[in-house]
């Protein structure tokens, strides 16, 4: 990042939008090295790093400068269908014979989970991964349990790395020594970059106050290519042996390892181009039709984010005939070809524009990518069509509902569909917000989780408590009405009412 002089006089709300880009980024250029000085001289962070982070920020911010003329829209006319080679079928994948041991496969892995959320949108406060998911179990003690189990039963040595954010790094550092010594545990903070107001263009924050809430942000889980290089652990992996890692969220109980997946990058079929990215996705359904899709653009894979639809496209997008899988944000990435992406400087991901109005009235913008966007990039990258299963986050109470009843099982930090349900797709549960949206609130109406094994559907709204061993069956709908009080009694059975 350029430095030039700061110049503390300069109206910090003037506005750049109507400027030339290069004109407009110097004004910015200013405003972050002024940003570099106050930090100084206030010794309130690492200088160092905060460089690091202002530069991949100005990288962003220069390319969203250009996009604002160009346009930062997929040329709709472009798409082209996807072919047969460009998604594998997940049965194909792992039918084909293991070609070495499974844990000399398994030797070859670094295994990382995506830890810079908090649980705020289900009235947690604190990094989500911490939150009670199972049997007093968090998500980080499940994702611990099943990297552990994984390496004593195939005596292999999977590392397990968390890349956190700014909001979620302290925290996580306060609970590893309950993991230190039951599996290689790396943690690492990504970076994170000044907010921009809207009307002006011009960074938002006026020193560096991480804990102010509002100022700065992590930008987007597409940021973890370049922080895990500046954390040393790609180098470090690389020496080791290590060829791929498997990101996912760590919220999503379904990104398991798969030993399938990583025996068809290890030891690709033969008369194909080894994959150096391959992404996990799954079948649209109606609650899916936002979520970005897999297309073929220009003679290469694409991730098409809902954000970059045309006005004109969007029910077009959101139609299931015509796009028909999803990024599930499991992705499995040559370690190596990592390395050499960020080494050219040729890694191309396009900037997403997330709007946000602050308390006060502020409207400002995040500039943000998407960890799959760099798809790509990669040669021979590819989908595997996985099943559902292998989907499985938990972002609501709803959620969290149907993972701790016992549709599932819980196996070596594995959860299982139960055997005894009759069809694989689960329930669709609908919570009320102002009763269940919180996790203690949502748990304090339940005496026991209801036996839900042959639940189609359950909608419960207002205020509604439910007993010991509740049974539900079928299409269950529960509505009180305001100023009324539902309580179903202990043993309950509700069928179709």
């Amino acid at each position: 990042m350029a430095e030039p002089p700061t110049t503390p006089n300069l109206e910090r709300h003037k506005s750049v939008v109507m400027l030339e880009n290069d004109d407009a980024l110097q004004i910015v250029r200013t405003d972050l090295a002024n940003l570099v000085a106050t930090a100084a001289k206030t010794n309130s962070c690492d200088i160092e790093e905060l460089r690091k982070h202002l530069v991949d920020f100005e990288k962003l911010f220069t390319q969203f400068l250009a996009h604002r003329k160009i346009g930062n829209n997929i040329i709709w006319s472009r798409i082209q269908p996807l072919q047969t080679e460009n998604v594998h079928t997940y049965q194909s994948v792992v039918e084909a014979p293991l070609a070495t041991t499974k844990g000399d496969l398994l030797d070859k892995l670094v295994v990382l989970k995506l830890n810079g959320g908090l649980g705020t949108s289900m009235g947690c406060v604190g990094p989500k991964s911490l939150i009670s998911v199972r049997n007093d179990s968090t998500f980080l003690d499940l994702t611990v349990q099943l990297i552990e189990c994984l390496n004593k039963k195939h005596n292999s040595d999977v590392p397990l790395v968390l890349m956190n954010s700014f909001n979620t790094h302290e925290e996580t550092q306060r609970v590893r020594f309950k993991y230190d010594k039951r599996v290689d545990l790396h943690m690492f903070q990504q970076s994170y970059h000044p907010r921009v107001l809207r009307e002006t263009l011009r960074p938002f924050p006026v020193n560096v106050d991480l804990k102010d809430g509002v100022s700065w942000y992590p930008p987007g889980h597409g940021d973890i290519y370049n922080s895990l290089k500046r954390s040393g652990l790609l180098e470090r992996f690389l020496e080791e042996g290590k060829e791929f890692i498997f990101i996912s969220n760590i919220d999503n109980l379904g990104a398991t390892v798969d030993l399938g997946i990583l025996n068809f990058l290890l030891h690709p079929p033969k008369d194909s181009v080894p994959a150096e990215f391959v992404m996990e996705v799954t079948n649209k359904t109606r609650s899916d039709v936002k979520g970005g899709t897999l297309i073929n653009y220009e003679g290469n894979l694409h991730l098409l984010e809902f954000a970059q639809v045309p006005k004109d496209n969007v029910d077009e997008f959101k139609s299931i005939k015509k796009f028909k899988v999803f990024n599930t944000n499991n992705l499995w990435v040559s370690l190596r070809a990592i390395k050499r992406l960020l080494d050219e400087e040729t890694m191309r991901v396009e900037v997403i524009v997330n709007r946000k109005s602050l308390d006060g009235g502020v409207n400002v913008i995040q500039l943000e990518t998407a960890a799959g966007a760099a798809i790509k990039n990669f040669n021979g990258a590819v989908g595997i069509n996985v099943p559902r299963s292998r989907f499985l986050p938990v972002k609501k109470t709803s959620d969290l509902l149907v993972v701790m009843s016992n549709l599932f099982q819980l196996r070596d930090g594995t959860l299982v569909q139960n055997p005894a349900r009759l069809y694989p797709e689960l329930p669709l549960v609908k919570l009320g917000e102002h009763f269940f949206m919180k996790v203690r609130e949502m748990l304090e109406r339940f005496e026991n989780i209801p036996d839900m094994l042959e639940l189609d559907h359950l909608t419960v709204s207002g205020d509604v408590t439910f007993g010991k061993n509740v049974t539900l069956k079928g299409t269950v709908i529960i509505i009180a009405n305001h100023g009324d009080r539902i309580d179903i009694p202990s043993g309950a059975m509700l069928e179709n009412r």
